[in-house]
This record gives C-alpha cells, structure tokens and sequence, in this order.
C-alpha cells in the first residue's frame, strides 16, 4: 500500500504517520494498523474538542459520553501502537538487557481482558 491509498487523516494522524514512516520500513499488514493508529489520534483530537467545546458534563448533570469514548479510544491507540511494535526511547537507546547483549527481543501478543464467548 502506498501513501497515496492509505484513508485520509487529519493534522495529527498525518503526522504520526509521517513520524513513523520516516523512521521504519512497514510491512503491508503494518501499514494497516498505522493507518487504523493515525484515525484514531483524529477520531480522539475531534471528541476532545467537543469535550472542550460542550464542556464535561451534560445539561442532565450526566458526564459527556465523549468523555468515555475518549478514553476507549486512548486504549484502542495504545494497543494498535503496541501491535506496530515500534521501540520505545528506552529500547532505542540500549537500556533493555537483550538489546545491550545483542539478543533477540522476545515476541509477545498484545495483552488485556479477552472475553470469548461471553465469559
């Protein structure tokens, strides 16, 4: 997938996906999650700015449902970055014992509640 296809984004989604992309060589499946990762710094951008615009709280006295959708979607960033598998500044700079001893990192799966099935 080229840069040309990907959806479009806005101000920071285009800008995580240009950060990232300077700096790593993607994968067609991990262009995917960047893109998936780069709407959803806008989809967040847009409810904070409602937030900000209609304020916490709604005229019932009830919390603004952007509030809870904010922070689903914080969650759905933070995995969908985690699935990117890009260092963090502490792996990049040679803190982690594998890296400093030239060893493999070891793969894991993404990690959280799971229910299957309903259970």
């Amino acid at each position: 997938m080229t840069s040309s296809q990907c959806r479009p984004t806005g101000r920071k989604g285009r800008d995580l996906r240009k950060a990232v992309l300077a700096a790593y060589e993607l994968a067609e499946h991990e262009q995917a999650l960047l893109d998936d990762a780069a709407a959803t710094v806008d989809l967040i951008e847009e409810l904070s700015a409602q937030i900000e615009r209609d304020g916490l709280m709604t005229e019932g006295g009830r919390v603004h449902p952007a509030v809870a959708e904010v922070r689903q979607q914080r969650i759905t960033l933070a995995r969908l970055l985690v699935a990117l598998r890009i260092p963090t500044e502490d792996d990049a700079d040679g803190d982690v014992p594998q890296i400093q001893a030239g060893a493999r990192t070891q793969r894991r799966g993404l990690r959280g509640i799971y229910a299957v099935g309903g259970n």
